[in-house]
């Protein structure tokens, strides 16, 4: 599990590859990602938006931005989490993602929480020494 906090939002990220969604000899490789945001704060947050930057192991990336996640903006009360599930796949039998959301504070109050870089293994890859 991968693990960043920033401003007092925790953000966990579990990424599982999907064998049977995956089809190596079409290059097509997909990962589900499940992540937790907890609010550690004492105030109320909504999560307004997210950005995605997603690199196949060839150095290729993608971005994908969007409001909220899943079709919802949640709101955290203090010491509340929430939970979601979503995939990405990928050309390539390995990678990495980061991003960040942007959050609201009472009064309208913007800041961004950074989501930890995570990588997207699978058991098609090639290891390498370094």
């Amino acid at each position: 599990m991968y693990q960043k906090t920033t401003d007092g939002i925790s953000v966990k990220v579990e990424p599982m590859y999907l064998e049977d969604q995956s089809s190596p000899e079409e290059g097509r490789f997909f990962w589900a990602y499940r992540v937790v945001i907890e609010n550690q704060t004492a105030e109320v947050i909504r999560l307004l938006s997210r950005y995605w930057r997603i690199t196949d192991s060839t150095g290729i990336t993608q971005e994908v931005a969007g409001e909220g996640v899943v079709g919802n903006q949640p709101v955290l009360n203090p010491g509340e989490s929430y939970e979601y599930m979503s995939g990405a796949p990928l050309p390539t039998p390995g990678g990495f993602m980061v991003g960040n959301y942007t959050m609201e504070k009472p009064g309208g109050k913007n800041f961004t929480v950074d989501i930890p870089p995570f990588s997207l293994d699978s058991p098609h890859q090639k290891s390498a020494i370094h």
